[in-house]
């Protein structure tokens, strides 16, 4: 039987890529903190891996006259709603921000131990152990 290691690590490595991308969004929005005008950001991590892994996108309009629902697009970046925002038109609430980044980091840690425990794993089925 072959081991198909794209099938034994692709969700791994998809939540990898999305926690990547959810970082950089995070961090710019810290970096703009004091930027005016500035809309803090962030993605639906959910949705996206939902997406990612082949799951329910977007209806698929298959007349001209077929009518898609409103609503956003898995992946897409969304704008996020503060609590209170600044005099300056900045709605990047540093505090949030930084508990949002911590708890990325911490599940992207978790992700990169997973993946490590699965390819191990396989490891260990390929030396027949």
């Amino acid at each position: 039987m072959a081991i198909n290691f794209e099938r034994a690590l692709s969700v791994h490595a998809q939540t990898l890529e999305l926690r990547s991308r959810r970082a950089e969004v995070l961090a710019a929005n810290l970096a703009n903190a004091d930027t005016p005008n500035y809309r803090a950001r962030d993605l639906d991590f959910a949705a996206t891996l939902t997406q990612a892994q082949g799951g329910a996108g977007a209806l698929k309009a298959t007349h001209a006259v077929h009518v898609q629902p409103a609503g956003r697009n898995p992946g897409e970046l969304l704008y996020r709603m503060p609590n209170q925002m600044s005099l300056d038109g900045n709605t990047v609430e540093p505090e949030q921000e930084k508990a949002a980044f911590g708890d990325n980091a911490l599940r992207y840690q978790a992700s990169l131990q997973f993946m490590n425990s699965r390819v191990q794993g396989l490891l260990r089925a390929l030396r027949g152990e």
